[in-house]
C-alpha cells in the first residue's frame, strides 16, 4: 500500500498554485491555433479588423445579428447603437461589389426568427467601424464610418420612433 505524503499547509498552496499555472498554460496553448488564426486575419495587408455596430430602424427588437466573419450583438427597437463588437476583417479601401453576409434574429411573439442575406457595403472613404442599418421589411444597410449610430455625422440619420414624434406636437 502506498504511504500517504504529510505536506506541511505552505506546500500544499504551492502545489495547488502550481497546478492551477499549469492549468492556465494547457488551456491558452490550446486557444492558440485559434488567436492566431484571428490575428492574421487582422494583419493581412489591406485590412483592419473593424468594430460592429447595429442600429435598429424598426419597431421589434433583434435577438442576435452576425456579419461577415464576426458577430453584432442585439439592438432594441428604434436604438442608435455604438460599435462594440469586436471584429470582422474589412478592406482598408473600399471597392466595388463589396458584400457581407449579414445573419440576424428578429423575434415575431416570442419566436425566434431567422434570416439571412447578402448585403452591398456603401462607399466609405476612410476605415471605421461597419453598421447594420436594420429597416422594416428586411431591409438591411452597412456603412463603415468612424461616427456612432445617433451622431448627426453619421452616414445614415438616426432611428426614430414615430411615436415619439407625436408627441412633441
Amino acid at each position: 500500500m502506498p504511504k500517504k505524503l504529510n505536506l506541511h499547509k505552505p506546500m500544499k498552496e504551492k502545489i495547488l498554485k502550481l497546478s492551477l499555472h499549469l492549468l492556465l498554460v494547457i488551456q491558452l496553448t490550446a486557444c492558440a491555433p485559434f488567436i492566431s488564426k484571428n490575428k492574421s486575419q487582422v494583419e493581412e495587408p489591406g485590412t483592419y479588423g473593424a468594430q460592429v455596430g447595429i442600429v435598429n430602424h424598426t419597431d421589434r427588437y433583434i435577438y442576435s445579428t452576425y456579419v461577415g466573419d464576426g458577430l453584432g450583438g442585439h439592438a432594441d427597437a428604434y436604438s442608435n447603437g455604438v460599435a462594440n463588437m469586436c471584429c470582422i476583417t474589412v478592406p482598408d479601401e473600399w471597392h466595388p461589389g463589396l458584400r457581407l453576409k449579414v445573419s440576424w434574429d428578429m423575434p415575431i411573439n416570442g419566436v425566434h426568427t431567422y434570416k439571412e442575406k447578402v448585403v452591398e457595403v456603401e462607399k466609405y472613404d476612410e476605415p471605421g467601424s461597419v453598421y447594420l442599418h436594420f429597416f422594416p421589411d428586411d431591409q438591411v444597410r452597412i456603412v463603415v464610418t468612424r461616427w456612432v449610430g445617433g451622431s448627426s455625422k453619421h452616414p445614415i440619420p438616426r432611428a426614430v420612433n414615430p411615436a415619439s414624434l407625436n408627441q412633441d406636437r
